[in-house]
């Protein structure tokens, strides 16, 4: 028996029936140049459109009032192009992708491949390019803010204080977070700031963000402004009130007893260490610490028996250790800090017997000799009823708050960094404000406690750099040629100052 093998079967060829080309059978009998002539599956695609965008906030109109932001050559750009493209749902979109154009020619272009069953069992696939114009046109966001006297929501807030420590700490903490960046414009009030919003849920925002690094409490209320009694719809402009605590670093404040024996037993004579998200105080008699949230103060509010401002200038006589007893129950005491006996003396006074004897937690910072700033009770007059109801012999007639490193115009000169500042509409007053011994003390609490600048960006100050290492410049004389660094170690040296910032800004 004779096999035979297998033989691959021949494709015949046809003539086309248009232009008499050899092709192989299809159900059309055309060639493709023939079928491609007689049929255009893109028309009803327009091959030209537009893009409408805002040079102020960079992003695109989605139809009907919808922005949304999108970069060249993305994916929701791409999204936006093909929802903006009439006929596409009449054939069977199988690729899509962006043809390099100039950036600045205002131009998009998008090349599509197409699909279509032109006749039955024949699909024809065409690829061809739309281009989009790109046509400028200013959003509803960029309106308001343009216009400057719009706005909805106006975010007011205030701290009932002589001292400004903590707003300008609360200023840093809004550049670093670029907590503002909605804002249609900030204005200086009398005790604070005004910033203004286009909207409610942009207010709410911000206030939450005071929440979370500032203690403090915030009220609600809204103005109605029109109404519209066809569609029932109201045009409301919200304002909210947020307080801060009256209180700045540095304090001398009386708690209520009630509220320092749920601190652990705690004096109720303190001195405030820091305001951040908590207020921190210390008892100066046991350095004892503890930290009072938002919720705990405005249950058990107190005030201070002075800042900053009040406070005299002592001189150390005399130094010892103190001993300190401890009891069950007692909150955290400090390991930094050192509880001293220590007599002194104003420094108005000194040459007479006028010495006093007090308790402190600088021990470990004083020496006889120095300079120290205390707040008086002996000669105050203090109007508060928790110390009122104090017995004599629990009031301490001296408390120290902090030792005096250096004279204030001695450390502005050696300081070569400086801090940004927010873009106030009163930039007159703004500026005054940042020259006052308020904003310098800020800055000297910066240099002594790295705790406290852990949340704020230093930079450096280039003016002064390029002032000292000018030669023969008579306002710079005075200036030390030293680097930041070692400006900086120089205030350790001299007291205590902390290093350079983790997150010094070095441009």
């Amino acid at each position: 028996m004779e096999y035979m093998s297998p033989q691959q079967p021949t494709v015949g060829v046809i003539l086309c029936c248009d232009c008499g080309a050899q092709i192989q059978p299809n159900p059309t009998n055309r060639c493709i140049a023939c079928i491609r002539g007689r049929n255009d599956i893109s028309e009803g695609i327009p091959k030209q459109n537009t893009l409408y965008f805002c040079k102020g906030c960079e992003r695109y109109l989605d139809p009907p009032t919808t922005w949304i932001p999108a970069a060249l050559e993305s994916k929701d750009l791409l999204k936006l192009c093909l929802k903006k493209m009439k006929g596409l749902n009449k054939v069977r979109l199988v690729d899509a992708g962006f043809v390099w154009t100039e950036p600045h020619s205002k131009r998009i272009k998008v090349k599509l491949v197409v699909q279509k069953e032109i006749q039955e069992g024949a699909i024809l696939q065409q690829d061809f390019i739309v281009e989009y114009v790109i046509a400028g046109q200013m959003c509803d966001d960029c309106h308001r803010v343009e216009a400057k006297d719009y706005w909805k929501a106006v975010v007011q807030v205030r701290q009932k204080a002589d001292h400004k420590r903590t707003f300008y700490y609360l200023e840093q903490l809004i550049m670093k977070h670029n907590a503002h960046n909605k804002a249609l414009g900030i204005t200086a009030m009398h005790e604070g700031l005004d910033f203004y919003f286009t909207s409610e849920q942009n207010g709410r925002h911000l206030v939450d963000f005071f929440n979370s690094v500032v203690p403090c409490r915030w009220t609600h209320s809204k103005k109605l402004i029109s109404h519209d009694i066809h569609s029932n719809t109201f045009n409301y402009k919200y304002t909210f009130s947020v307080d801060i605590v009256p209180i700045c670093k540095d304090s001398v404040v009386c708690l209520p007893k009630k509220l320092a024996h749920q601190l652990g037993g705690i004096g109720q004579i303190c001195v405030v260490q820091r305001i951040t998200s908590n207020i921190s105080v210390i008892d100066p008699s046991t350095a004892q610490f503890a930290e009072i949230s938002s919720s705990v103060y405005w249950r058990s509010p107190f005030t201070s028996l002075c800042t900053s401002r009040n406070l005299t200038e002592f001189i150390v006589m005399e130094t010892s250790d103190a001993q300190v007893k401890h009891f069950t129950g007692q909150g955290q005491i400090s390991h930094k800090h050192q509880v001293a006996e220590v007599w002194v003396q104003r420094s108005s006074e000194l040459g007479t017997d006028s010495m006093v004897f007090c308790r402190t937690h600088l021990g470990h910072l004083l020496a006889p000799g120095d300079t120290v700033m205390g707040f008086d009770l002996r000669v105050s007059n203090v109007n508060d009823d928790n110390i009122d109801k104090m017995s004599e012999d629990a009031v301490p007639d001296v408390v120290l708050v902090r030792k005096v490193f250096a004279d204030k115009a001695t450390r502005n000169a050696r300081r070569r960094w400086k801090l940004k500042h927010l873009a106030l509409n009163d930039d007159t007053g703004s500026q005054n404000r940042r020259v006052s011994w308020d904003y310098t003390d800020f800055l000297e609490d910066l240099e002594e406690d790295p705790q406290y600048r852990t949340n704020v960006n230093i930079y450096r100050d280039e003016a002064k750099r390029v002032a000292a290492a000018v030669p023969g410049n008579d306002e710079a004389a005075d200036l030390p040629q030293v680097s930041l660094e070692e400006m900086l170690e120089d205030l350790i040296l001299e007291g205590g100052a902390g290093a350079v910032a983790e997150n010094m800004m070095m441009g």
